[in-house]
């Protein structure tokens, strides 16, 4: 197994849990190990094993400890991290990839000439970057049903912003240290709103409840403001124009 010293590390989480988590810092392969390693985990069925998840480069488990005890789930995590290179393993099969419409700058999303600048881009070529892009759901989480996506290319490996925007909406796409997040509601951040789109990340009252799952691809594509007045006017599913398909495995 590729070894990323001192990972993969198995750790205990207070009573009822275990993470194992494959490096100090999100890569690409340490997101594909979790995301590969959690797929294991739910195909193994392990009886007591409550539920489990992932971030941006652990995977978590919850059990019942009065079915499983620590020593025995540590040594069946440890036996299943040794059939294979985790950081190479194809990633889980179910994902989607999602073509989402955004309106790139424009007072929508004010600040995407400051991240093309830091970008060292002028914005006709940030935007034709960012269009072409296809990003990872890294991880779900901050808000319900809210992506971290990425890996974009080095040059978008922009710091955040000193000060909070005091507020961005729904749906708007935003960029920091090589990653994307789209908002699944009304919020302050640091990161700068370079996008917008009419896409829902939390859906309350549908099913399923949140659009995305980790795995899933996104590439948001350039649209006119003309096309996402539309797309609003017409948006009672929630997804923002946006198409859908399966990714093959």
């Amino acid at each position: 197994m590729t070894r990323f010293d001192p990972f993969p590390l198995i750790r205990s989480v207070g009573l009822d849990g275990m993470l194992v988590t494959f490096a100090d810092t999100m890569t690409e392969q340490s997101n594909r190990a979790a995301l590969a390693f959690r797929g294991a985990l739910h195909e193994a069925g392990w009886e007591g094993v409550v539920e489990s998840s992932t971030s941006l480069a652990s995977a978590y488990l919850r059990f019942d400890p009065l079915r499983l005890s620590h020593a025995e789930v540590q040594a069946r995590l440890a036996a299943l991290l040794a059939e294979r290179d985790w950081y190479a393993a194809p990633l889980p099969s179910g994902r989607k990839l999602w073509r989402v419409p955004t309106v790139y700058g424009t007072d929508l999303a004010p600040q995407l000439e400051d991240a093309a600048m830091a970008a060292g881009l002028d914005v006709g070529e940030a935007i034709r970057r960012l269009g072409k892009s296809r990003v990872r759901v890294l991880t779900i989480g901050f808000a319900p049903g809210q992506p971290y996506l990425g890996p974009l290319a080095p040059e978008f490996d922009i710091p955040r912003l000193q000060q909070l925007t005091p507020m961005v909406p729904e749906g708007a796409l935003v960029c920091a240290i090589r990653q994307l997040i789209v908002f699944a509601g009304p919020t302050p951040t640091g990161w700068r709103h370079i996008g917008q789109t009419a896409f829902r990340c939390f859906r309350p009252g549908m099913e399923p409840t949140f659009a995305l799952n980790p795995g899933d691809e996104m590439m948001f594509e350039p649209i006119e403001r003309a096309e996402l007045d539309h797309i609003r006017a017409h948006n009672e599913d929630g997804t923002g124009g946006a198409t859908v398909e399966e990714i093959a495995a």
